[in-house]
């Protein structure tokens, strides 16, 4: 015996409405009264109908999947940004499939080739560049593609971001008000964007204030708490050159700052304060309590993912030529980590 498959059809004769009611219900239900929406939801729990999505992708010549390109999955700075772009793609009825490029240009390109072969419809870029097989292409001219957490300079595609330098300018100007005037800029890589962006936010504000730049007081890193941890062996070792203040480009860093602080048996915040960036799980659970920038990670991949699904619509007009960024603002989330400078 084998149990009949419940149709569409089936839901409206039970629902006592059409067929094209039956269709908006499911996949436009803010233009179908709740009432209706009630009734058909209602048929579908009676009749254990489910939609034939294969199907209905063969039908719109689509794959019904959604390329993310990740440089580290193991990073947990990612895992909310992941949630929300799941979430939104999820709801339009796409899948999402998941690169882990590690940083690696082969990596991406093969990842980039899933839009050329159909195996994808369209990608989400967290890494700060276009692979090789998009970059020469002309935007108008690629499959829907949107960039977040990175801006890319000159690229046109529609981005996400925060405003990295702004958000940088007024945690370096919270351990200014704090009365620190020897503030060090614990940075990531040279070449990277969210470095340029951070570190001239830093700059700004020490300007601003009237601080003179010592580039002594800049180490470059790589936003692990390694990296953070050297660099407060490095800035904190000798007491007649030692910052009072450090901002620290990600949380990693100034975690390890904080670990280098104590094993020179110095104390966060009397002796020295760390400002991190981004407000990682662990930030708030650590001794001290980190103070940081909030970045509204659920948010950036919920922004993302309904740029992307406004360019995958087929009503919304083709846009050519460069569009401006939605910026997501941050916040300044203050703890334990930092306090006033101290005295002598």
């Amino acid at each position: 015996m084998h149990e009949k498959i419940a149709t569409i059809e089936d839901v409206a004769r039970h629902a006592g409405v059409s067929i094209a009611t039956v269709s908006r219900a499911l996949h436009k239900p803010d233009v179908v009264s709740q009432t209706t929406r009630e009734k058909v939801q209602a048929a579908i729990a009676t009749t254990g109908y489910t939609a034939n999505v294969m199907a209905r992708n063969l039908r719109l010549n689509r794959s019904g999947m959604i390329l993310l390109l990740v440089p580290d999955i193991g990073n947990p700075f990612f895992s909310a940004i992941l949630s929300g772009i799941e979430q939104g793609a999820s709801k339009a009825g796409y899948n999402v499939l998941i690169g882990d490029t590690q940083n690696d240009p082969d990596r991406e390109a093969t990842y980039a080739a899933y839009l050329r072969s159909n195996q994808a419809d369209a990608m989400i870029l967290l890494n700060g560049r276009l692979p090789a097989p998009l970059a020469n292409s002309p935007a108008n001219a690629t499959p829907p593609v949107v960039i977040a957490c990175e801006r890319i300079p000159g690229c046109g595609l529609p981005t996400v971001i925060i405003d990295n330098e702004q958000a940088a300018f007024e945690a370096t100007s919270h351990l200014i008000n704090h009365g620190h005037r020897k503030i060090a800029n614990v940075a990531g890589p040279g070449n990277n964007i969210l470095t340029i962006d951070r570190t001239a936010g830093y700059r700004r504000a020490l300007s601003e204030h009237g601080i003179e730049l010592d580039p002594k007081l800049t180490f470059v890193g790589d936003y692990s708490i390694d990296a953070g941890i050297a660099a407060g062996r490095s800035l904190l070792a000798d007491a007649k050159t030692r910052p009072t203040g450090l901002f620290c480009a990600s949380d990693g860093m100034a975690i390890g700052v904080i670990v280098a602080a104590k094993e020179l048996g110095l104390r966060v915040p009397q002796d020295v304060s760390v400002f991190g960036f981004d407000d990682i799980h662990l930030a708030a659970a650590y001794d001290p309590p980190l103070t940081t920038v909030r970045q509204p990670r659920r948010r950036l991949g919920e922004q993302a993912i309904a740029l992307l699904l406004d360019r995958l619509d087929p009503k919304t007009p083709t846009k050519t030529g460069k569009t401006d960024p939605v910026i997501v603002p941050t916040e300044l989330i203050i703890r334990q980590s930092t306090g006033p400078c101290p005295q002598g």
